[in-house]
């Protein structure tokens, strides 16, 4: 099995209260397949950088064990570029620059070799450009897929559309609020699946997340860490996680969905402790491992004994 993934390959700039980074590898694209290799050795890149990528950026993706037979380059033109700024609440963050560049005339090309993809993450980007890419893999067993408040404003009938095609939708709180135009959760989560998707994970931060089949919805924690650096990227690790132990696992079960949430959960808890996917580039299966026991520990509900023997 395979797992495609398209999104940016980017420069980040970030700024946040205890530190910066200037122009360090970023991208949605980036983020995922770094985070989904470590679980499997066919992790396929589509998406487009300029000619003022460096050779090193490049050689990080291709050291990691990221295929780049998709990474399209543009001589001529600069590479996406964001620059964003954190406050002490991690959660939030500003837009202080964005630069398509690149980007603005992406039209993905799939390598043949790209074609018979297992399981497809669409990363955040124009959801036509995500159906291009759909329309050129051969049924693929998996789909998931991410977009962002931009894309819910700007484009909502054509955001809809790729809705339709997609197994699973990971998003935020915030973009589920405004996409169901309903403030509660899970109402919203309800309005989401009857768009097409039938499993739906909503990601909220440092208070974890939720994932949303048809008849459970399963809650996972956040990590506690003392050191926050950079949640840059945190999203799309966690993507890539879940799509990993999806293909780790051969199955796609309620059981299966939900070791991939704590399983996504891990990469991003991992991701935020550096500023860029640094801390991704040198993870061990053991780190993997003992984190996600930790998870299982964090989450461990004691036996409940009946209320009328507590009172007998």
């Amino acid at each position: 099995m395979s797992i495609l993934a398209v999104g940016t390959v980017a420069f980040d700039s970030i700024d946040t209260p205890f530190g910066s980074a200037d122009r360090v590898l970023g991208g949605s694209a980036s983020y995922l397949t770094l985070a989904a290799r470590h679980f499997c050795e066919d992790v396929r890149l589509v998406g487009v950088v300029g000619g003022d990528f460096p050779d090193e950026y490049r050689r990080t993706l291709a050291d990691g064990g990221v295929d780049l037979e998709g990474l399209e380059v543009e001589e001529d033109g600069e590479t996406f570029f964001w620059h964003g700024e954190y406050h002490y609440d991690m959660n939030e963050r500003d837009t202080l620059d964005t630069q398509l560049n690149v980007l603005a005339s992406f039209e993905p090309d799939l390598p043949g070799s790209y074609l018979d993809s297992d399981i497809v993450c669409l990363g955040n980007l124009e959801p036509g450009i995500q159906r291009d890419v759909l329309d050129q893999v051969d049924d693929p067993e998996f789909v998931m897929a991410d977009t962002m408040n931009y894309w819910i404003e700007n484009t909502p009938d054509s955001l809809r559309t790729t809705l339709s095609q997609v197994d699973c939708f990971v998003i935020n709180d915030a973009e589920a609020r405004e996409l169901a135009d309903e403030p509660n959760l899970v109402r919203a989560a309800s309005l989401i699946r009857d768009m097409g998707p039938e499993t739906l994970i909503i990601k909220k931060g440092e208070h974890g997340a939720l994932l949303f089949t048809d008849h459970s919805v399963f809650s996972a924690p956040a990590y506690p860490l003392d050191d926050i650096q950079d949640p840059t990227g945190a999203g799309d690790a966690f993507a890539g996680g879940l799509a990993g132990h999806l293909y780790q696992s051969g199955g796609l079960d309620p059981e299966a969905l939900r070791r991939g949430v704590i399983y996504g959960s891990v990469m991003a808890s991992f991701v935020v402790q550096r500023y860029g996917p640094d801390k991704l580039l040198d993870l061990t299966r053991t780190d993997i491992t003992e984190r996600a026991r930790s998870f299982r520990e964090l989450a461990a509900i004691p036996t409940l004994v009946p209320l009328d023997k507590q009172l007998a």
